[in-house]
Parts: C-alpha cells; structure tokens; sequence
C-alpha cells in the first residue's frame, strides 16, 4: 500500500505539472482536505477550484523526494513560478484513504506570496 501512496502523489503533482485538471481530480478523495500556511480548503471542488487559479501561474515541479508510510505520503518538491516569486521550495504529507487523497498539508514559506 505504501508504494502505491507515494505513486499516487507523484501522479497527482505530474497532473498539476501538466496542468491537467482532469488528472489532478482522478487522485482526490471527494472529501479530501487542503491545508496551506495561506488556505484551508475542504472538498473535491474547491480544491479544484484553487487549482484551477494556480496553474497558469506554474512554469514547473521537481520532486526531490519521496516516501511513504502505511496511509501517508511525504513529497518534497520546487514548484517555478514567474518573477517575482521564482522557485518555491515546499513539502506536502499526503493522507490517503481508498486510495485517494483526503489530506493534503503543504508546507511553504507563503512570504512571497504576500500581496502588501
């Protein structure tokens, strides 16, 4: 089950990288849950919805790492973005139920994001 985890949030940022709406989607449990230092998102659509806002702004993901362990999967990865927000370094820990995501807490350093 673990392996399958970390596949599934691999194949879930490789859909968001690809800007594939549709693909993302297949990966979420219909009650799934955001956690940004910027948002809290609960359900299938809103999260798409923010989706949906997000990726024209992203040039690129890189995984960096991965793992998993009994229902949770752990991503580190830089998502680009254009100037002047640049590289944004950023780790997520995933909780899987049925095999889709119903937890997804992402950790960033959200300052650059800050529109003051």
């Amino acid at each position: 089950m673990t392996e399958k985890n970390v596949a599934s949030a691999v194949a879930y940022y490789k859909a968001m990288a690809d800007k594939d709406l549709t693909g993302m989607a297949r990966h979420l449990h219909p009650d799934v849950r955001l956690v940004t230092p910027m948002e809290e998102l609960t359900g299938k659509e809103a999260v798409l919805e923010a989706a949906k806002r997000l990726l024209p702004l992203i040039n690129s993901i890189k995984v960096h790492a991965k793992f998993g362990s009994e229902d949770q999967a752990m991503l580190t990865y830089d998502m680009d973005f254009s100037a002047p927000i640049g590289v944004c370094r950023a780790a997520a820990l995933m909780t899987l139920k049925d095999g889709l995501i119903i937890r997804n807490e992402i950790f960033f350093d959200a300052r650059p994001f800050d529109k003051k």
